[in-house]
């Protein structure tokens, strides 16, 4: 062929052809000039997109709903805003039936009735010591406080008031209540009630559930929000996660200290450690409580209290958030205000002379021997039963018969003393335990332990609070084991219950865990000792001092004037005798402008506005499908 003639592909159909449709040959590619549906920005998917981005708000994290169900407050809000809306986390149900008289469960001890108010006294040779007023056991559990509160007031060379309480208690009876006005009341109570409805459709939810969640609860709450209330999609995760990210950093020992209950887990590197978790039964409600009482025995002028009703409970409240402190340098006689505010009734205004009263009640976290544990269980049942599962998919393998999510490795840290080995239950001899207190570098030994269980010190050792141990010194136990447990003996001179530490065994009987309520022992503890435990956990000396320098407290009771200083001290007191090179325990406040109280909802309405969190949404058809399974798989701690 000669050259310059191009070589043109015949169509070999030609000659077998049944119609008279021309077929067009293969354009070539190099001679193509069009561009259409050569990138994905063509096509009708993406114009569709584009179009619906247009028409979105451009305010990133206005379709998301972040809910964080705290132990008294609910608090709410979209993703974007500054602060959520803080609402009280009850249950309202519409009653044909009138309405029962609300009833006070008492949590904190009482003094007998009928018994005169008298105050513990001074010695005259030192100012620092204490005896109790009377033979109440009360007052010997409110003595044992004040002596904490002493010793460390002796530590810091701090000069006690003699005679305050007296002092106080004269002042207070003499006060009568000032009538103000209404027009000069600019924040009396508007009691009136309003709802107003809303559409969920459109709307994500970020649930925060508790670190030791319960399954039941979870599963609960995801059928709410999505079959009942119809939200777009939700996605959960843990308090201590939500803090982590709150706070700006990864890894840090997180303690919420809320209005019923204070939670304390480890997060290494945005994952909570599951055997870190603890959960101690007592919060700024108890210190709400044991303040009323101290205040009763000084004459609280405001008579007419009943801590059943809301206005009632509302200004222990505010007398606590204003008043109260754990700074041993804020201690003195002085003169203090509060309003009540009653439905129906004129603004009232009282005076109030207090002295250590307003720091003996946050003291009740670090010495909950004057807490009623056992009254809380009156009444209470489980959600279900825990050998019961809705899938069979739950009955996985686990370190004992028990699920796992019932306790943790910490709390079995915290209860090991409650546990008698076989090869001590036929050669029982005492322990050892050795006492770190601030004013004194050394650890006096202390033989108060038998079969590795507490037992109270001899009838005549009862009053010397020098040689009882007391929850905010640190115990170790020197036995035998795998692993020294710390052991203390939260219930003092208290006697113990029987149910729990038997007092009589026969030979080749002992306690395990099965015997006892592990998670409920486990609560009772002080708040200094549950941290190091919970530390102790996480691994070795190492991951203790990690931890222990990244302490972060939130929640409400967190907050409180001095708590910091009063964490750092008792866990250095406890750290220092029993961690190898233990640096100085650090408490990281939260950041600045920043409300302790929603740092966890802040932390949440980060994570909502993540591109990272795409593939942890759960959506209504997925739910209904899938159930629990289908967010496990989107909740690695399920």
């Amino acid at each position: 062929m000669p050259r310059g003639i191009p070589n043109i592909k015949r169509d070999d159909t030609q000659g077998m052809r049944y119609t008279g449709f021309h077929v067009p040959l293969q354009p070539n590619p190099k001679h193509m000039s069009t561009s259409y549906l050569k990138s994905e920005s063509q096509t009708i998917w993406a114009r569709k997109a584009g179009k619906q981005r247009a028409a979105e708000d451009t305010r990133r994290g206005s379709r998301v709903i972040v809910i964080h169900p705290g132990s008294q407050n609910l608090r709410i809000g979209r993703a974007c805003d500054m602060n959520p809306v803080t609402i009280p986390n009850v249950i309202a149900r519409k009653a044909k039936t009138p309405v029962p008289p609300p009833i006070f469960v008492e949590g904190i001890s009482r003094p007998r009735k009928g018994r005169p108010k008298m105050t513990a006294s001074l010695s005259s040779s030192d100012e620092y010591a204490v005896t109790p007023a009377s033979d109440d056991p009360f007052d010997e559990k409110i003595s044992l406080i004040q002596t904490s509160l002493r010793d460390r007031m002796r530590f810091y060379k701090l000069r006690v008031t003699p005679d305050a309480a007296n002092k106080a208690s004269m002042f207070n009876e003499q006060i009568k209540p000032e009538i103000i006005a209404e027009e000069n009341d600019p924040f009396r109570t508007q009691w009136i009630l309003e709802s107003k409805g809303d559409e969920f459709l459109d709307y994500s939810v970020m649930l925060v559930i508790p670190d030791f969640y319960d399954r039941s609860y979870v599963r609960d709450m995801a059928s709410l929000i999505l079959m009942r209330m119809g939200f777009k999609q939700l996605c959960v995760q843990q308090e201590s996660l939500a803090a982590t990210y709150g706070a700006g950093i990864s890894s840090a020992c997180v303690v919420n200290m809320g209005a019923v209950t204070t939670t304390i887990a480890c997060v290494d590197e945005g994952m909570i450690v599951a055997d870190t978790r603890m959960y101690l039964n007592m919060g700024g409600d108890y210190i709400t409580e044991f303040l009323y009482v101290l205040l009763e025995r000084i004459s609280f002028p405001y008579r007419d209290i009943n801590l059943a009703r809301s206005y009632d409970w509302a200004v222990m409240e505010d007398l606590k958030t204003r008043l109260c402190t754990l700074a041993e340098g804020d201690v003195a006689l002085n003169l203090y205000d509060f309003v009540v505010r009653q439905p129906g009734k004129a603004t009232e205004k009282y005076g109030l002379r207090a002295y250590d009263e307003l720091i003996l009640a946050p003291m009740c976290l670090f010495e909950p021997r004057v807490i009623e544990f056992e009254r809380k269980r009156i009444g209470m049942w489980p959600i279900q039963h825990p050998d019961v599962s809705d899938e069979i998919s739950d009955h996985r393998e686990h370190r004992d018969s028990l699920p796992a999510d019932q306790y943790t490795q910490a709390m079995i840290i915290s209860t090991q003393h409650l546990f008698t080995r076989p090869e001590a239950a036929f050669s029982p001899g005492p322990t050892e335990v050795r006492q770190a207190t601030p004013s004194s570098s050394k650890t006096p030994s202390v033989a108060g332990k038998h079969n590795g269980a507490p037992s109270p010190p001899p009838a005549s050792e009862q009053l010397d609070s020098s040689k009882l141990p007391t929850p905010s010194q640190p115990s170790a136990e020197e036995g035998s084991g795998d692993a020294a447990a710390m052991d203390v003996d939260i219930e003092g001179d208290i006697k113990l219950p029987t149910a729990n530490v038997p007092r009589s065994k026969s030979p080749g009987t002992y306690t395990n865990r099965f015997d006892i309520d592990i998670c409920f022992e486990a609560s009772k503890l002080p708040l200094d000792v549950a941290i190091f435990n919970s530390t102790r956990a996480a691994g070795g000396d190492e991951k203790i001092r990690k931890y222990l320098q990244a302490v972060l407290v939130v929640g409400g009771t967190g907050s409180m004037p001095g708590m910091s200083h009063a964490l750092e001290s008792r866990l250095q007191a406890i750290a220092t005798p029993l961690v190898v090179n233990m640096d100085k325990v650090q408490i990281i406040p939260s950041p600045k402008d920043v409300d302790p109280r929603v740092l966890m909802w802040k932390g949440a309405a980060v994570l909502g506005k993540m591109d990272g969190v795409t593939d942890l949404w759960i959506t209504p058809s997925d739910w209904d499908l899938l159930g629990m399974r289908g967010l496990r798989e989107r909740c690695f701690y399920l």
